[in-house]
């Protein structure tokens, strides 16, 4: 179990090295920073040593101090005092320019390295599936990327950095101190085995509990995303204090985990004080017998006290934050996850290039499944010309809007294929692929953005007259005017403060300006009372024209227009007919009874094809 856990932590640590890599030269110079500050560091006791045995005691000073003295003045107090003194400042002065150098670059690496690994990570997340988003939700993923992604810069910039410094330092201050006395370096040494052991033992724990503090914490976010998303629904069902209630006991089990976690690391870190306390003590005990047998000096004493200190403080700092540095782990480990999962939908190595497509398409035997258990498709099969106007009707879960899924690529099919102008989707380049679709959805889905920027939310270049073109020609112009800042208007978080239809005619105005030449509307009308349906179908007339079009409708009226009809139950295709209005002469069959599918021959000479009529 320990053998797993350090090499997983040793794969952590060097995936973390390779996504830091690119800032390779901003990392060296702060290792350089930190290996300059550790002479400095150790000559930081010196003046106070020159001071007790040249000034208060009879030693002479050093030749090399000495030396930079005027000539004579060399036994004067004063003149040394001084020198001491002037030596005090600059070794303070230079630290504290390493100190400030070292914060401003570590501060701009870290903030670099946090943007580059989020930005990785955002990446990612876009490119996984819909499956993935659909199972794992939003909340989850915000997280990680707000809370987990750091992790990057606590590791490699505040932890393993400092800590190879303090390696270096503390190799350095042990040969100062061996040369000073060998017994006293030996004693100072003795605790490091009992710290690492205790670090083994509590890091393990420590970490199994990060782990259980991030889930919880990152469920109380669900939990609050989701009451948020859905506060209508809340305030319609009056349960504000059902959903309190749920964020309160998520939250309460989240302080109780805290909670524990502190207590882990506080026992942790009073421990590492008492063994560090006894080092002292016993280096203490040691360096004053030395000095009573005259074996070394009282400044060599407080040398080897002054270094005691700067040595055992790192370490004392690295235990006491040895549980940040355990839930810095696990974050990396939760961000690693995201990336490690693999998207379902993958573009080829050499994918084709597409500029316009004609918008002929076919489905040929494709099946799908969202989950192993069962089918939401199964071996639909039917041909679309370029142009042609597709009706697709079916009661709810028939499998209408996993049809155009599959067709935006969304998805992939579990068998068959599906073809664009007789090349496979899987072929295509995937933006140029769904470059080739505007898309009206049921829920119009807007932008916290003006009220242009949405409408060229597809075509972000396109000019302000073409914006206002595309508009007028989904019938919004008039609105979108009356609006306090016209085209400019924010519209705030999804667009809520417009009415339905409002915001559906911005899609359509959306598709318009995105001139695509296949559309797919999805049930466009469905929540919009009849005036404003009237209104939206005229426009959707004028964007369907010279369009390959598939329009998702419950009420069999709304295709009236159309060329073909697919009729889809339990994921099957039960009919494909190009003679609509003799099927809504009648009623269409949609009871348990299952009829011939329309064989796709005489669909596409135009035979028409006998319907149940109750």
């Amino acid at each position: 179990m320990h053998s797993e856990r350090k090499q997983s932590d040793l794969r952590l640590y060097r995936r973390l090295l390779l996504e830091a890599c690119r800032f390779w030269l901003h990392i060296a110079v702060l290792f350089a920073l930190g290996l300059l500050s550790a002479p400095v560091t150790l000559l930081g006791p010196l003046p106070l040593k020159l001071a007790v045995d040249s000034v208060l005691g009879p030693h002479e000073l050093p030749a090399w101090l000495a030396w930079l003295l005027p000539a004579g003045t060399e036994r004067s107090d004063a003149m040394v005092i001084a020198a001491v003194a002037a030596l005090a400042i600059l070794l303070a002065l230079a630290k504290q320019l390493l100190d400030l150098g070292s914060t401003i670059l570590r501060s701009y690496t870290g903030e670099q390295l946090v943007l580059a690994f989020r930005a990785k990570l955002f990446r990612h997340l876009q490119c996984l599936s819909l499956s993935y988003h659909d199972t794992v939700g939003t909340a989850t993923a915000t997280y990680r990327m707000q809370y987990d992604a750091p992790a990057i810069q606590w590791i490699m910039i505040d932890a393993l950095i400092p800590l190879l410094s303090s390696l270096l330092t503390l190799i350095a201050m042990v040969v100062v101190v061996a040369r000073i006395d060998w017994s006293l370096a030996l004693v100072s040494m003795t605790i490091v085995p009992a710290l690492y052991v205790l670090s083994q033992f509590y890091n393990r724990r420590l970490k199994l509990q990060w782990r259980e503090v991030k889930n919880v914490e990152s469920s109380t976010m669900s939990v609050i995303e989701e009451v948020l998303s859905s506060v209508r629904v809340v305030k319609a069902f009056a349960q504000e204090e059902r959903e309190q209630q749920r964020y309160l006991d998520s939250a309460r089990r989240n302080l109780r985990e805290q909670v524990k976690l502190t207590l882990t690391g506080g026992n942790f870190g009073l421990i590492v004080g008492l063994v560090l306390a006894i080092g002292t003590a016993l280096v203490l005990f040691l360096g004053v017998r030395q000095v009573q047998a005259g074996r070394i000096t009282l400044g060599d004493l407080i040398l080897v006290m002054s270094y005691l200190a700067v040595l055992y403080t790192p370490l004392q700092t690295v235990s006491r934050t040895a549980a940040s540095l355990q839930g810095s782990l696990v974050s990396a480990e939760r961000v690693f996850e995201i990336l490690d999962q693999a998207p379902e939908v993958v573009e080829k190595r050499h994918a084709r290039p597409l500029a316009r497509a004609r918008g002929q398409v076919e489905f040929e035997a494709v099946s799908f499944a969202y989950r192993a258990e069962g089918q939401a498709l199964r071996e639909i099969s039917f041909a679309a010309p370029p142009g042609a106007q597709v009706g697709v009707a079916g009661v709810t879960g028939a499998g209408k809007s996993t049809l155009v899924s599959l067709l935006l690529r969304l998805y992939d099919p579990s068998a068959g294929r599906i073809l664009l102008d007789g090349v496979d989707l899987r072929d295509y380049r995937l933006p140029d692929l769904r470059n080739q679709f505007a898309v009206v959805l049921q829920e119009p889905l807007l932008f916290s953005a003006s009220v242009a920027e949405n409408i060229a939310y597809g075509r972000p270049e396109a000019s302000e007259s073409e914006i206002v073109a595309a508009a007028q020609a989904a019938n919004a112009d008039d609105f979108v005017r009356a609006l306090p800042q016209g085209y400019r208007t924010p519209l705030g978080a999804r667009g809520m403060q417009l009415s339905g239809g409002e915001r559906q005619r911005l899609s359509l105005a959306r598709a318009f300006l995105k001139d695509a030449p296949i559309l797919i509307l999805d049930e466009p009308t469905s929540s919009v009372d009849a005036q404003t349906e009237a209104g939206i179908l005229e426009g959707i007339k004028r964007l369907m024209e010279g369009r390959t079009t598939f329009m998702i409708a419950h009420r069999l009226m709304t295709l009236e227009d159309c060329d073909m009809l697919l009729l889809l139950k339990r994921g099957r295709l039960q009919v494909v007919t190009s003679h609509i209005p003799t099927v809504l002469r009648g009623r269409l069959f949609l009871g348990e009874e299952q009829p011939s599918a329309l064989p796709l021959e005489a669909a596409a000479a135009g035979q028409p094809r006998r319907l149940r009529v109750p």
